[in-house]
């Protein structure tokens, strides 16, 4: 039996799932998208026995980030995000912080990633696939070995993310799902940043975007 785990943790005041994904038997931990209540994060992993090594972020809107800070310092872990994403981190007004009525949130990443990097973290290869449209630095995690794709709000269940909010972009959020995440093997599970998880195979039969493709 495989060692690979995910827990979901859904937090926050949209309901965003945060994943502590993590290697039973040597119990070390990505957290993806930490988004509120670090404390409730940190007790949740304490009682799992695991260790967080490095923190992923999706994107950079306020719902997927305020818990990263706390997380960092509470385990000595960096930050990973897109380098494109930078800047809307750096900005509560880009990320949405100001104009959701929350606190005004703002984040230095460690660590930025670009579109094809793999890392290797908790002896897994996480590939980073740069999907823009929800945001200009919006990427997805793709381990393959697992047959994981965790996709924040690019890809939902038989959705996608919006595009109204900065930086957004609806032509790029069609082509990204369309040309980068719909291709992957239909057998991948996908994890997407609020809702349930999906299957390549559902969305490349049931997803609007591959539908609206399919008859054009």
């Amino acid at each position: 039996m495989s060692d690979f785990r995910i827990k979901t943790c859904v937090l926050g005041p949209v309901s965003t799932n945060c994943y502590l994904i993590y290697d039973d038997a040597r119990k070390n931990a990505v957290i993806v998208d930490p988004a509120d209540n670090s404390a409730y994060l940190v007790e949740k992993c304490r009682e799992l026995g695991i260790t967080p090594q490095a923190v992923l972020l999706t994107h950079g809107h306020f719902d997927h980030i305020m818990a990263a800070d706390e997380v960092r310092s509470a385990f000595g872990c960096k930050i990973y995000a897109s380098r494109e994403e930078e800047k809307l981190l750096l900005d509560p007004g880009l990320n949405a912080s100001v104009s959701m009525g929350g606190r005004q949130v703002s984040l230095h990443p460690d660590v930025l990633v670009q579109d094809g990097e793999v890392l290797d973290l908790i002896g897994m290869k996480w590939k980073v696939i740069s999907t823009p449209g929800h945001t200009a630095g919006s990427v997805c995690y793709y381990l393959e070995a697992e047959e994981v794709l965790i996709s924040g709000d690019t890809l939902f269940a038989g959705s996608f993310g919006r595009t109204d909010l900065p930086t957004g972009s609806m032509s790029d959020i069609v082509r990204s799902i369309a040309e980068k995440l719909l291709v992957l093997p239909e057998t991948t599970m996908v994890y997407p940043g609020h809702g349930d998880p999906t299957t390549i195979s559902y969305e490349k039969n049931y997803n609007p975007v591959a539908v609206f493709g399919r008859r054009r």
